[in-house]
């Protein structure tokens, strides 16, 4: 793996049991709502650098500063929401996540007892969710997953990976 693509996307297929069988259901990148933030602070760093050229020579150099600040941080957001990576498989979901430093949280669908989904009012008109993870072993990293794009059929992919490994019993339908 290169420099460039070390810091453009996480590398998903290093994290599969393959001699396993593990196949990916479905990687979970962020919504574009999620990224409104980064974007806001990055056009306000291009405002305020923009600014510098028709400011006073002798302050010119706060704008500077200021709009190289913003434009650092939001980078840094971008890149934090462009490398968290949700990913279902059909013997566990796992989260990857970090720019520099990576951590990865993982839990079996055997231990998944329930899945929380909720859609705020902007979440619902723009197609976004957030997915909330109840196990048996509560303190984990893989808790809450933020902007999930297409929630209702992320959740319908892991429902079916759960009924069909066979941790679920078949619905008796009355």
């Amino acid at each position: 793996m290169g420099l460039t693509s070390w810091f453009t996307d996480p590398d998903i297929g290093q994290h599969l049991l393959r001699e396993e069988g593990e196949v990916v259901v479905d990687e979970v990148r962020h919504h574009w709502a999620a990224y409104v933030r980064a974007s806001l602070e990055l056009a306000g760093a291009a405002a305020l650098l923009v600014g510098m050229l028709f400011s006073d020579p002798d302050i010119a150099w706060l704008p500077f500063v200021l709009g190289a600040a913003l434009g650092l941080h939001g980078t840094w957001l971008a890149m934090r929401e462009h490398m968290d990576r949700f990913v279902i498989t059909n013997m566990r979901v796992f989260r990857v996540h970090g720019v520099f430093s990576r951590q990865q949280a993982t839990m079996p669908l055997s231990r998944i007892l329930d899945i929380t989904v909720s859609k705020p009012f902007l979440g619902r008109v723009l197609g976004y969710g957030h997915f909330c993870f109840e196990s048996a072993a509560q303190e984990q990293g893989l808790r809450d997953i933020k902007f999930v794009g297409r929630p209702n059929e992320r959740d319908h992919s892991i429902q079916r990976v759960v009924q069909r490994a066979g941790l679920r019993g078949p619905r008796v339908v009355n």
